[in-house]
Formats: C-alpha cells, sequence, structure tokens
C-alpha cells in the first residue's frame, strides 16, 4: 500500500476571508476553493496556483499589511 503524494496548496495559514473581495488574505483563494480543495483535480489546481498572483492586486493594500 503506497501513501499518497500530498496535495500542492498555497495555504500559509493566514485564514482571513476579506469581505470586500472574498478572498483569503493568505493564499488568495476564494473561501469555495478553500473548501474544495482536496476534492479539486491536479489540473484544477493548477490552474487555480496560476491566477493567485494577480488576485492580490483584487484586495486593498492597507488590508494586506494587518496580515
Amino acid at each position: 500500500m503506497s501513501i499518497p503524494a500530498p496535495i500542492k496548496t498555497p495555504c500559509v495559514k493566514v485564514c482571513v476571508v476579506d469581505g470586500e473581495s472574498g478572498l483569503c488574505l493568505g493564499c488568495f483563494r476564494k473561501l469555495k476553493e478553500v473548501a474544495a480543495w482536496a476534492s479539486f483535480t491536479d489540473a484544477e489546481r493548477e490552474t487555480i496556483l496560476a491566477e493567485l498572483p494577480s488576485r492580490r492586486s483584487l484586495i486593498r493594500p492597507e488590508k494586506l499589511g494587518l496580515v
């Protein structure tokens, strides 16, 4: 019996959702994405991971200074 490979995740253990953008201030994922992360395929996770850097701009900079 082999141990499954760990799931790649952008989580940085700062789980605070910004009410304005709907994104986590730590990883920039949507709450639904965080909740369903383990059920996504590798391809779905990679697509979301590729989008995360651009999502940072959707959060007001002063909020990012809080975490």
